[in-house]
């Protein structure tokens, strides 16, 4: 079975954007975008935003999609989550 997770490469290190069901120590393929093709913008510009039309994410996907996470945005603007930027 194959799974898609979008990722960052930075470091020498692929930093995933979402949690994959996977089993520690899976093999995986990685397959690196042009700049061009990329649609996730730098971690260093203030507009993180992502295109979810060019994934198939409807605006009502979207709507959930955002309800679902809003759990976790208080703790994501904890200060001490900062450091995480820096990654």
């Amino acid at each position: 079975m194959l799974q898609a997770v979008e990722g960052i490469y930075r470091n020498g290190k692929v930093e995933l954007l979402e949690v994959p069901a996977a089993s520690e120590g899976m093999r995986v393929i990685v397959t690196f975008l042009e700049s061009s093709e990329a649609s996730i913008v730098s971690a260093n510009d203030t507009d993180l935003s992502v295109d979810l039309a060019s994934r198939g994410i409807s605006p009502e996907q979207a709507v959930n999609l955002r309800s679902r996470l809003q759990t976790f945005a208080e703790d994501w603007e904890q200060p001490e989550m900062d450091i995480y930027d820096e990654l």
